[in-house]
């Protein structure tokens, strides 16, 4: 694939060039184009390369051409401009919210688990963002750009909880200052309640160990060297012991993806029902109760839970302080487990 000069076309668009063989006399096109490999392997269809061409996206000899019959001459110099696809802008969707706080200039969600924050290639619709923009319409930040407006942090799909959003520009930078700082100068408390395989042999403690991507699933994150991760810090703290599992208190001093995850899984207490950082603890189930084992094995999510949310206003310098009791699904595994 040879990318066009930018006088040409686009600086952002990909261009293909070719050049037509003898075998190619009075080839369509459109036919011509969609046997191309390189074409092949853009996974452009030919309706697709049909429609490019209708567009004036396609050239022979340097002259447009329009018509996806036109036939192609040995020596011809075909080109075709495929344009990046422009992001899908997200639009507002009637997606109920639990909010429990909400001014002019923020919000603070209880986000139930399964829902998706902001728009993602997987998930282009049902998200918190989609909900927001229903709700805030045009009073929400922009400054997180056009698939993250007003969001200034996340907690993932599947963790419930507590979750504040800004709806001016000026909350906005006044919240992203407080959670780039973490609570290390500036007002701010983030606690999880995290259920979690096994029982500590202590009863708090701090895992401080650098996150980064794993090597080979790019997917996860793993705990990695200085020089390929970046700082993290999960403080814990033992809130009750459940035999075979436990319910930790977990705060976090910094905000890495998946932090509390992989930190837990990294000293040897995965959370509950966490698919991907848990798979090698499937041993313990056999240790609950008939009705426990049911429970965890029904449950579609890790055992995360944002349960409180402090900082200060960005705006109005009050001191807030927000607590979610653990979601139904939650509380359920919570006396399943005290069944044992």
């Amino acid at each position: 694939m040879t990318v066009m000069a930018p006088h040409q076309i686009d600086a952002t668009a990909a261009g293909f060039e070719f050049l037509a063989a003898p075998q190619h006399a009075g080839v369509r096109l459109d036919r011509f184009l969609t046997e191309q490999p390189e074409i092949v392997a853009a996974h452009l269809s030919r309706s697709r390369i049909k429609a490019l061409i209708e567009e004036g996206r396609a050239t022979i000899a340097d002259i447009a051409a329009r018509d996806p019959a036109k036939k192609i001459a040995p020596g011809d110099k075909v080109t075709l401009v495929v344009p990046e696809p422009a992001p899908a802008e997200p639009k507002g969707e009637n997606i109920a919210l639990n909010i429990v706080y909400e001014d002019s200039h923020l919000l603070v969600i209880d986000k139930p688990a399964g829902l998706v924050v902001h728009p993602a290639s997987a998930h282009e619709s049902g998200t918190l963002v989609n909900a927001l923009i229903a709700h805030c319409g045009d009073s929400l930040s922009g400054v997180g750009g056009l698939k993250k407006p007003g969001i200034v942090h996340r907690i993932d799909k599947d963790t419930s909880g507590l979750l504040v959003v800004a709806k001016t520009d000026a909350a906005h930078h006044g919240l992203s200052r407080l959670f780039a700082d973490h609570g290390r100068t500036l007002s701010l408390t983030r606690e999880y309640l995290a259920f979690v395989w096994g029982v500590p042999d202590r009863a708090h403690g701090t895992i401080q160990t650098p996150l980064g991507r794993h090597s080979t699933q790019r997917e996860k994150m793993a705990v990695v060297s200085e020089a390929r991760g970046r700082e993290a810090i999960t403080h814990w703290e033992k809130a009750e012991d459940c035999g075979v599992a436990s319910l930790l208190r977990c705060q976090l001093e910094t905000g890495r993806t998946h932090q509390i995850r992989v930190h837990m899984a990294h000293i040897g207490h995965p959370l509950i029902g966490d698919r991907t950082y848990g798979a090698g603890f499937k041993t313990k189930v056999a240790k609950l109760s008939e009705h426990a084992r049911e429970f965890v094995e029904s449950l579609r999510r890790q055992a995360l839970h944002a349960a409180t949310l402090g900082f200060e206003h960005p705006i109005t310098g009050e001191e807030m302080l927000f607590e979610s009791e653990l979601p139904e699904d939650l509380a359920q595994l919570r006396d399943a487990l005290a069944e044992v």
